[in-house]
This record gives C-alpha cells, structure tokens and sequence, in this order.
C-alpha cells in the first residue's frame, strides 16, 4: 500500500490530493473524520457533531474534482456520508485494504484478493533480506530455501522470518531454525494463525529472555499507536529489562541498541515525527502475536485505547498477572470496583494506567501488590491516592505526571528502592512525607510543581545522592546543594542569584560536563523558546566585571533586564554560543 501511495503521490496530473489513513481495529468515525481533515487542512473546533463534522469534510472534498482516498486495514464497514467521503465517480477514487471480503461487499467495493507470493517471488523476498553472502555458505541455500516454503508465501512471514536468520552462517542453526519452524506448523489451522506462527518464529529466536519481554512491552501500548522511542527505553529501565549501569546515558543507550535489534528483525516499525526524533510502532499482526503469547505466560491484561467505559471484571485481575495496561480510557473513570475486595495480583510489576479519566482509587486496592514495580498514573483527574501505595516497598517508578487535581500523596518513607518520581503539573501543595528517605532515587521530576510554595525544602536535594536526572522547574533551590549530587548528568532548575550558579559551577569545574541543562537565574516573567539543550538564562541580574563564570560547552546564553557594570566588553559575550540579549 505505501508503494501505490508513493506512485500516486508522483501522479499529480491525475490527482489533486491523496489521502492516506491508516485504520485498525478500534477506528471509529470520529477518528477517521479527524485523520481526513488534518490531511486537507479542515480544523475542527471540538465541539462539533459527527453531522457537522462529516459536512465540512464533504465540502471540501467535493471542491476537489479529482482525490483518491486510500483506507489501509479497515476491520469494518464504514459509511462514506457519515465520515463526509463524497460517493465514488470519475474523478473521485476509494482504495480500500481489509482481510474481510465482508468489508468489501458491504462498502460496494470491487474485490481483489492479494494472492500469496509465488515459491520464487518468496524465494527472491528472502533472497533479499537474508542476504546473498550468508546464501553462499555451503549447505545452508536448500535449508533456505525449505524454510522461505514453509512461510507460505506470506510477505510478512517471508521478511520476518528471513531478517530473523540475517548474518548467521552456521549451518547447524539453519538446521536447528528448519526443526524448529517446522514443529510450529504443526498446529497452525487458519490463515492468522499461520502468520502468527510465522512472527513467533522470529520472537523465538531472538534467544534473549530480556529481549522477548523488552518485545512483549510494546504490546501495552493501544493498537497503531506510535510510541516515542524515549518513552519506552525509560519502561524497559523501569521494569529492570535494561541492567543497571553507572549512568543513565549508558542505560539509555543500552535501550536504544536493544530497540534496533527488534528493529532490525522486523518485529518493531521506526518512522519520524514532526521532530525528526524516532517514533516506533507494532504492525497489527506483531502486536496480535504478542497479545497471543501474554495470554499464557508471561501473562498481560491489555485493554489500551479501546474506548473503555467500565472496567474490567474482577475476575481479569488474577494472581497470575505480571502487566496490566488500561492506558488512554479517557471515558474509564473507575478503575475497581470500591465494594469489591481488592485484587490479588502478588507477581504484578507494571501497571500502566496514564489518561484514564481515573477519579479514585479504592483505599485498599493495593493491598495484595507486593511485586509492583512500576505504577503510571499520569493525566487522570484523581485527588488523592490511597494509603496503600506506601506499602509498595518493591516499587521503582511512581509517575503522575499532569494529574492536575491531585493534592495528597501518602509517605514514600518505606519506598526506599523508589528509582523515578515524576511530580510535574500536580496541586501537590507540600513535598510529600518521607522523600528524603529516597536514597536511590536518580530521576526527579518537579516542573510546575509546588505552585503555592516558591522553595524546595532546605537539604533535600542533597540527600538524593544518587540523582541522575533533575527538574525542578522554577522552584528556587540552592547551588550549593545541586553541586553535591556527584551523579548529575541531566538538571533543569533555578537558582536564587548569581552567587548559587557561582557556587554550582565551581563544584563542577573539572567534571565532566552535564549532557543536557537549562538554568535560570532570577525570575522568569515569560516563557521563551528554548533552542538547543544546553542553556542558561539571566533575568533582572546586576552583572560585575569577573563575577561569573559559564559551563565549557554552554550552547546559548539568554540574558534579560540585566545591567552590566564595567567599562569594556564581557569576555562572555564574546564566546561562540547563541546570545540572546532581551532587554536592557
């Protein structure tokens, strides 16, 4: 389907626009309506109707004399005058892509069945991915050939199987790849099934127990959903799948190179957003496969994105759970039943939970969770948490970020293996009780936090020792306590003057600068692009000959209504770095 995209895109003289939506299993018309306007610049308010909606569409559309409309993977059939499609004709094309001939016959489209590859069109395929050289090794083409057969002329087989076995020249592994593919036809019965079997060949041979279940973590993401490669590096280091190293850099690159061994198998997609940074994705059959294999062991419960209104039953949460995902059920609210007695899930480690529309929580839900590693509230409208999550002594990653009615979290004095708290955009009035006993905490996120309190309690900071990664935000904080956290790689916080980044940059003189930090000094009064990842800000500052002193690899300096008291140039307006001067 890309390539018919492609060539259409290159067709201008037959067509003015060609609109490419990718469905699944979940579209509805609001989301088709939606991914239509944001291709032909149709914005909607928010408020409108399906009816309305559907008549804005239809009337730029129908301005269009000639438009295609390409449909990739639709489960079900769908009104084209609900959506606003204007009806087939001339100049108007609809291309459709489905695996239910149903589908076809309903939406008045013509069928054209996309047969299996031929044996040497899928002899060529996997010619092609495995590459000639590992072909040329004696004995191993007509094992090759036997396994590129046995994949039924499924291209996704074909290319997932063959990338899986890409660079091995040992003949005994084709053998062995050959018994092993073969045992797993055994018990193939339809068409789905016969792919599955195929991807969960190539999930098997990736031989690496932490690597399968860095896989299988990818499925608790909602279906034909991108996920940022960040995003789930940082998981993979929660769950304990990425193996502690003595910075969080080395962590993230570890991920990073474990992401481009699915990758390359073929078991993950990679494309770029908007930002050039990588977003990944799990083709639906992938993803259906990993589901397939979470149902026995290691067990999931994942009903992400699925538009849920009541939660699952109480029966879903069994004591042999390891990962629970409910996450983007914006209209859930009520996550367990409160009458209810509280889940035994004792082996659950990450519960994934973020835009839930989650209000509350019963008091003693996590009661029975001694396992629970990993605990994702972010962006629910909850108050409060329940006292139970003080007990959770195994957690490492408690993260609420933008639960923008929250205002009491119980101590985390018991939580002393806690790795990440993720604080930002909370009503939280106070630090909660027990932080400072949070001695391996190294990633701290308190942006937009503490809005009624100016100030981080004094000595906090510089009891987190094992701070990697900090934000604080706008929250005045001392430059004599950030300069003891030895471990610092990443920090975005203000000091009170001149004199604490003084103090800040004095104790790392002689380090190895941090990889990434924004800095202000004084108060902020409005927000400002921020253009590269290494930066300082001087708001309302009085600036002496010699008083300050800037970071080695400083990328842009930004000073506003700042003085300067002296008679010649500051040598450190004449550095080479962004300089942006606003103000006096």
């Amino acid at each position: 389907m890309k390539l018919i995209n492609n060539q259409l895109l290159q067709e201008r003289e037959n067509f003015d626009i060609v609109i490419w939506i990718t469905a699944s299993k979940e579209m509805s018309i609001a989301k088709l309506q939606k991914a239509i306007a944001s291709q032909i610049e149709v914005t909607f308010c928010g408020d409108e109707c399906e009816t309305r909606r559907a008549g804005m569409l239809f009337e730029t559309l129908s301005r269009k004399s000639r438009f295609v409309v390409i449909l990739d993977d639709i489960w079900e059939a769908v009104s084209l005058e609900k959506v606003g499609i204007p009806e087939p004709s001339t100049g108007i094309k609809l291309v459709l892509t489905t695996r239910s001939i149903d589908v076809c016959q309903k939406m008045g489209c013509r069928a054209i069945k996309v047969k299996p590859l031929v044996e040497e069109e899928a002899w060529n395929l996997f010619s092609e991915k495995v590459g000639r050289d590992i072909l040329n090794v004696i004995g191993v083409e007509p094992i090759a050939k036997k396994i590129a057969k046995r994949c039924g002329g499924l291209p996704l087989g074909v290319i997932t199987v063959a990338s899986s076995m890409k660079g091995i020249d040992n003949l005994f592994e084709w053998r062995n790849a050959l018994k092993e593919l073969t045992e797993h036809k055994q018990s193939i019965n339809g068409l789905e099934d016969e792919v599955l079997q195929q991807l969960q060949f190539s999930y098997d041979r990736l031989n690496d127990p932490k690597l399968q279940h860095c896989f299988l973590s990818c499925a608790l993401y909602p279906r034909d959903r991108s996920i940022g490669e960040r995003e789930l590096v940082q998981l993979w280091i929660a769950e304990g799948l990425v193996e502690e190293m003595d910075s969080r850099q080395a962590e993230f690159d570890r991920g990073h190179t474990i992401m481009n061994k699915l990758l390359r198998n073929c078991l993950l997609e990679v494309f770029r957003g908007s930002d050039n940074k990588r977003l990944i994705k799990m083709h639906d059959l992938v993803r259906d496969m990993a589901l397939h294999i979470t149902s026995a062991k290691p067990r999931f419960l994942v009903k992400a994105g699925m538009g849920l209104r009541e939660p699952p039953n109480v029966q879903e949460w069994s004591e042999d759970l390891e990962k629970v995902s409910l996450m983007r059920n914006r209209k859930l609210e009520v996550l367990y039943p409160s009458e209810m007695s509280p889940p035994k899930c004792p082996i659950l480690t990450t519960l994934l939970l973020p835009g839930c529309g989650i209000k509350s929580i019963p008091k003693g839900f996590f009661n029975h969770m001694d396992g629970l590693k990993i605990l994702k509230l972010s962006r629910n409208p909850i108050k409060s948490l329940p006292n139970s999550i003080s007990n959770l002594k195994n957690l490492t990653a408690l993260l609420l970020a933008y639960c923008d009615h929250l205002e009491y979290v119980p101590s985390l004095s018991k939580l002393r293996v806690l790795k990440e708290l993720d604080l930002r955009g909370t009503k939280i009035k106070e630090v909660p009780h027990g932080m400072e006993n949070l001695s391996s905490l190294k990633y701290l996120k308190l942006e937009d936090f503490l809005k009624n309190v100016n100030e981080i309690p004094s000595g906090l900071l510089s009891r987190l020792s094992c701070l990697q990664d900090l934000n604080v935000g706008r929250s005045l904080i001392s430059g004599k306590e950030v300069s003891e956290l030895k471990k610092l790689e990443t920090f975005e916080g203000s000091f009170y003057d001149l004199d604490n980044l003084n103090m800040y940059l004095q104790a790392f003189h002689g380090r190895e600068d941090l990889s990434q930090f924004i800095i202000l000094v004084g108060k902020r009064k409005w927000e400002t692009e921020i253009y590269t990842s290494k930066r300082i800000e001087l708001w309302d500052c009085d600036i002496y000959p010699n008083q300050i002193m800037l970071p080695r690899h400083i990328e842009e300096l930004h000073v506003t209504n700042c003085a300067y008291y002296g008679r010649e140039e500051y040598p450190i307006f004449s550095r080479s770095l962004r300089f942006r001067n606003v103000g006096n």
